[in-house]
């Protein structure tokens, strides 16, 4: 059988000659060293561009103290979950896209895994991941980013760490949207469409972001001086069944709501459903709003009106500060990024 002839990858050196520099200078300008000049940057990736070189990760390993590995890790059992029957998880995917991109971007990649919520398992999952890695910094999402046990082991590990969805925190990179503020503009809209009966439907407990998104729901009420209706507070878990379940019993209430603020897109889609299957239009007898606004909102029936939570955006922004490893992660930094409210087709006036 004849052999077939496969093209040979090029190499740093070949780059080197296709630059006319040496291989060491081919080398800084992949590791981003500072002390090179900005024509001969230029000119070297150029010549990486033109030969469509991509950098040896384990040699660039072997020559520095980096591994050019950023680790995201999200909750286990509710991802598993997800994608066990079938439903996917936009959050994920938005998170992912984010880190990816700014991880390629610099020559990086970004290795996703999951992790028990609860310790030790917890602990013990990540110290094996970070003895089998290595990575150059992590990733912690919501509930992890609220594990102050799982902070304390990257700092004692020296690694940096970037949360995603945290605040107040007095170390790593923490990288959030406004709950409280977001919650509060959501409800003040409906607030303005003239609808008094306003009702929340609150996700997992686990999550700081639950109970700051309750307190926005219950200042913009306050302000508006009206009062909620002890049926109006549903507890949900951001699962699509929690949102059913909400939902049944805000349409069973004696004082029904005319708009509901639930505290995820997949208990927002829920409402819609039994919504449905109540004979409730939308939005002429009920208005809806949800957070997060994940790709799935505009083909749902109506499109939702949703609070953009920037997940790309704090993905992205959390890679990029680990990769410049210019901040001390023992002392902390609070990083916020703006939400938007985006009006689509379940929200109007209130009912006459």
């Amino acid at each position: 059988m004849a052999s077939q002839s496969r093209t040979k990858s090029p190499t740093i050196r070949d780059v080197a000659a296709e630059a006319g520099v040496s291989h060491q200078t081919v080398s800084r300008v992949i590791n981003k060293s500072p002390n090179v000049k900005v024509a001969l940057r230029q000119k070297v990736q150029t010549a990486i561009d033109r030969l469509g070189y991509v950098p040896n990760i384990a040699a660039r390993r072997m020559g520095g103290n980096r591994s050019y590995l950023i680790l995201a890790i999200n909750d286990r059992a509710r991802t598993i979950d997800n994608w066990g029957v079938g439903r996917g998880n936009d959050w994920v995917d938005q998170m992912l896209f984010g880190g990816m991109m700014e991880c390629e971007k610099n020559g990086f990649r970004m290795i996703f895994d999951l992790v028990e919520t609860e310790n030790p398992a917890a602990e013990k999952q990540l110290s094996a991941a970070l003895s089998s890695l290595r990575p150059d910094g992590v990733i912690l999402t919501p509930p992890h980013s609220e594990n102050q046990h799982l902070a304390d082991l990257l700092i004692a590990n020296g690694t940096p760490f970037a949360r995603i969805g945290s605040s107040n925190k007095n170390d790593g990179i923490n990288i959030v949207m406004d709950d409280r503020a977001a919650a509060h503009a959501a409800t003040q809209s409906l607030l303005d469409l003239g609808h008094r009966k306003v009702a929340f439907i609150a996700g997992s407990p686990d999550y700081l972001a639950s109970s700051s998104r309750l307190a926005g729901y219950r200042s913009a009420m306050a302000q508006a001086s009206s009062s909620i209706h002890a049926d109006w507070e549903q507890p949900g878990d951001f699962s699509f069944a929690s949102g059913a379940e909400a939902a049944d019993r805000l349409f069973h209430s004696e004082s029904r709501p005319t708009a509901i603020l639930a505290s995820n897109d997949e208990m927002a889609f829920a409402v819609l459903h039994q919504a449905a299957k109540f004979g409730i239009s939308v939005p002429e007898e009920l208005s809806v709003i949800s957070f997060d606004d994940t790709p799935g909102v505009r083909f749902s029936v109506p499109p939702l009106t949703a609070i953009r939570q920037p997940i790309a955006a704090m993905a992205r922004r959390a890679a990029s500060e680990l990769i410049d490893r210019k901040i001390d992660i023992q002392k902390g930094i609070q990083i916020t990024l703006p939400f938007e409210l985006i009006t689509r087709s379940t929200t109007g006036s209130a009912p006459q």
